[in-house]
């Protein structure tokens, strides 16, 4: 196995160069959702986002995808904000989707990152950011999470190198 030797803040750079990003696990009832928040964010900061979750047709006023592969025209990269269990079917969707960059949404407590899934992604070629929020790297990040940045990455939730 090799040694990560990307940083986060270069993944996380190049994950955001990417303009059509797909997000999991965005819920039709907002409140809470850390994924809702990453959503809206990007759509609001001049991203083309696309929400995917198969039990809904529609989020935050914007049609839902079931999987990745129904997003008409593809996406450049995931935001996994499901549960870390289904975070292993959203890396094969994203490998068979042609996708090479997945960032698994964590702040406090666990998060959507799942080990596994994390080291199949990477065994496969897939650049895989294993914590943090997209919106803690973005020059146009609020304070607060840019404040948080520091804060994970010193505990360990955001890892240093991907």
């Amino acid at each position: 196995m090799t040694t990560s030797t990307t940083t986060t803040k270069d993944a996380a750079r190049e994950f955001l160069d990417h303009r059509r990003i797909a997000v999991t696990g965005v819920s039709h009832q907002p409140k809470g959702h850390g994924s809702n928040a990453v959503y809206t964010w990007m759509r609001d900061h001049g991203y083309e986002v696309f929400a995917v979750n198969p039990h809904v047709d529609r989020v935050e006023g914007d049609l839902a995808y079931p999987t990745l592969q129904a997003i008409p025209g593809g996406v450049d990269a995931v935001v996994i904000g499901t549960a870390p269990e289904h975070a292993q079917e959203t890396m094969e969707q994203a490998l068979d989707a042609g996708v090479r960059s997945v960032w698994m949404h964590r702040s406090f407590g666990g998060g959507s990152v799942s080990d596994d899934a994390t080291a199949w992604g990477r065994a496969h070629g897939l650049t895989v950011i294993d914590g943090g929020c997209p919106i803690m790297f973005h020059p146009d990040g609020d304070g607060f999470h840019h404040a948080m940045c520091h804060v994970l990455t010193w505990t360990g939730k955001v890892p240093r190198t991907v």
